[in-house]
C-alpha cells in the first residue's frame, strides 16, 4: 500500500484530499491528512467580523465535516519532515511514512518579527484581523472607539489576501460614516509598495478610491519598529507615523517545521516549480496554497485554480509520466469598497488586473476593476461556495487558467 500524506487541513489541503481521493485507487493508496486542531476557519470572513457583518460562529466549522471517506484525519503538531527517510515526525513522537508528501500548512501572521509590535499595546491599540482572535478583539475595540488617527498598515509582502488591508480601509470609512464618526477620524493607509497595490492599473484605480474617500496614502514605508511610548510606526528611513489605533498586517511566514526541515526560504515557504507545484529539491514533495513560494497572490482562489491542475499532474507524476498541466498563477479577488459595492480583480503571473467583465465578455455579470453591487453580492456568495463547492473539491464552471475574454487592454502612466 502506498501512502499519500498531506500536511495541513486548511483550504488547500482539504481540496487536495477531496480532489485526489476519487482518483487514487483505495486498494493502492492510503491517504492521511494532518492538522493541529479540529476546527476549519473560513479566513476570508475575518475581514467582516470587526464591522459586525459576520459572527465568529459563521466562519468556523469542524474539519472532519470536509474530509472525505477513505481519508484518515490525524490531529497532531508537526515537528519535522525527513525527506531522505520519507517520513514526518509529530511532536508527540509519532512518525508518519509517505511515498508522496503534500505540504499545505499555509502562512500565519507573525507580529513577533517586528520590534515593538507584539508588546503591551498588542490588542490594546495595535490589532490585526488575519486571525479569529484578532478580528474579534478589533470588533470590540471599534465598538467603543470615538475617533482619532486610524492607521491601516502592511508590514511586507508576500502575505495572505493582499487586497484585504485596502478592503478594511474602505469598510472602515463606510462604517465610521454610518456611526457619524468619520469627521473625527484621520484615516491613513501605509504600505511598503510604491502605490496602493502591486500592479499599475489596479494600483491607480485603488489609489483613486483611497483619495476619493479622504484616506491618506503613505508609500514605500518599510517599518523597522513600533515605538510604544509614542504609539508610532518608524521606518528604516526614519519616517514616523503616529497612531491612536493601528490595524496592521504583520509579516506572514510559513510553518516553523518547514524551516526545521530545511525545506523553506527565508519566510519558511517551500520553493516549487511555479507551474507544477513540485518541490525544486525533492520529487516526492509538493507544496500547494500559501505554503508554496508562488509569485502570485496568496488567496483561496489561487489554491482552487492551481489544485484543479495539480490533481491531473499528480496522477501523471505517480505513474512516472511527464506533468503536462501548467498552472499560470491565476487568481481572482473581490475587493470590498464599502456601501454595498465591490470590485473584482482577475490576473495571473504575466497579466495584471485589467478592466472589463467576468467571466463572460460584455454580460459579466461581474465587473473588473469597477465597483458594483453585483460584485459585492458575489463576494458574500463566495462563503457558500467555499463550504459547499470549493472545499469538497467540486469544480466551478470557470476555467482554471486565466483567459483574456472580457478584458479590456488599458495603459496607465507611472
Amino acid at each position: 500500500m502506498k501512502r499519500l500524506l498531506v500536511l495541513g487541513a486548511g483550504t488547500a489541503g482539504t481540496m487536495v484530499v477531496n480532489t485526489l481521493r476519487p482518483r487514487l485507487d483505495p486498494r493502492e493508496w492510503h491517504i492521511q491528512i494532518v492538522d493541529q486542531d479540529a476546527a476549519h476557519h473560513y479566513q476570508p470572513g475575518y475581514l467582516f467580523i470587526p464591522f459586525g457583518t459576520y459572527t465568529p460562529d459563521e466562519v468556523v466549522r469542524p474539519r472532519s465535516r470536509f474530509i472525505p471517506d477513505g481519508v484518515e484525519l490525524v490531529t497532531g503538531q508537526i515537528d519535522e519532515v525527513r525527506p531522505d527517510a520519507r517520513e514526518v515526525g509529530l511532536a508527540d513522537g509519532a512518525v508518519l511514512d509517505y511515498d508522496q508528501l503534500v505540504i499545505a500548512t499555509g502562512v500565519t501572521p507573525r507580529p513577533d518579527q517586528t520590534p515593538g509590535m507584539l508588546g503591551p499595546e498588542w490588542r490594546r491599540s495595535i490589532f490585526d484581523f488575519y486571525t479569529l482572535g484578532g478580528a474579534v478583539a478589533l470588533r470590540d475595540a471599534l465598538a467603543g472607539w470615538q475617533g482619532g488617527r486610524l492607521v491601516v498598515h502592511i508590514t511586507e509582502l508576500p502575505m495572505k489576501c493582499p487586497v484585504a488591508p485596502l478592503e478594511f480601509a474602505f469598510l472602515a470609512d463606510a462604517h465610521l460614516r454610518r456611526r457619524g464618526l468619520r469627521d473625527r477620524v484621520e484615516l491613513v493607509f501605509v504600505t511598503p509598495l510604491d502605490g496602493a497595490f502591486t500592479k499599475p492599473i489596479a494600483s491607480a484605480r485603488l489609489g483613486g478610491m483611497l483619495e476619493k474617500r479622504g484616506i491618506a496614502l503613505e508609500t514605500d514605508f518599510m517599518v523597522e519598529r513600533v515605538e510604544l511610548d509614542t504609539r508610532t510606526l518608524v521606518s528604516y528611513d526614519e519616517r514616523e507615523i503616529p497612531f491612536d489605533l493601528l490595524v496592521t498586517t504583520p509579516v506572514n511566514m510559513g510553518a516553523d517545521f518547514v524551516a526545521r526541515s530545511g525545506l523553506g526560504d527565508e519566510l519558511n515557504c517551500v520553493p516549487v516549480d511555479r507551474h507544477t507545484l513540485l518541490s525544486t529539491r525533492y520529487d516526492t514533495i509538493f507544496a500547494v496554497g500559501d505554503a508554496a513560494d508562488l509569485p502570485t497572490s496568496k488567496a483561496g482562489s489561487t489554491a482552487h485554480f492551481s489544485i484543479e491542475l495539480f490533481a491531473d499532474n499528480f496522477v501523471r507524476h505517480i505513474r512516472g509520466e511527464d506533468m503536462t498541466e501548467a498552472f499560470d498563477g491565476h487568481a481572482n479577488c473581490f475587493v470590498e469598497a464599502g456601501d454595498g459595492k465591490a470590485l473584482l480583480l482577475d490576473f495571473n503571473y504575466d497579466t495584471q488586473p485589467l478592466p472589463g467583465k467576468y467571466p463572460l465578455p460584455v454580460v459579466g455579470p461581474f465587473s473588473l476593476l469597477d465597483a458594483s453591487t453585483v460584485n459585492h453580492w458575489g463576494k458574500h456568495a463566495f462563503k457558500w461556495a467555499y463550504w459547499n463547492v470549493l472545499l469538497p473539491g467540486r469544480r466551478l464552471p470557470l476555467p482554471a487558467r486565466m483567459t483574456m475574454a472580457g478584458k479590456i487592454h488599458e495603459e496607465v502612466a507611472r
